[in-house]
């Protein structure tokens, strides 16, 4: 997963589109799979790996929890949103080059 100032791994992008809304990581495993029509499907340790991650360099944070609850739920965060912002300006710079290139629409 590529979490610098390159492209988003289609995981990572899915994730943070999922932490618009507060999730935990069930909810987050489902919605990404959803969302790209089960093309990103997350195993556990890959979730938690990129959650670690993302936390770190505070593209997310937890909420505080219930205290006898072990699901834990996260949002994005400002910083986080920015770097959406950018991978989804990317990607349409992909796909307009694309369009120009091929002439297609």
């Amino acid at each position: 997963m590529n979490f610098g100032n390159g492209a988003l791994t289609e995981a990572v992008y899915y994730i943070l589109l999922s932490l618009i809304t507060p999730m935990h990581g069930y909810g987050i495993m489902q919605n990404a799979e959803e969302l790209s029509h089960g093309r990103v499907k997350l195993a556990a340790g890959t979730l938690y790996g990129a959650i670690n991650t993302m936390l770190e360099k505070e593209w997310i944070t937890a909420l505080p929890g219930e205290k006898n609850s072990r699901k834990k739920e996260y949002v994005i965060t400002d910083s986080g949103r920015e770097v959406l912002h950018g991978e989804l300006a990317r990607l349409e710079e992909l796909v307009e080059n694309g369009k120009r290139i091929l002439g297609g629409n």
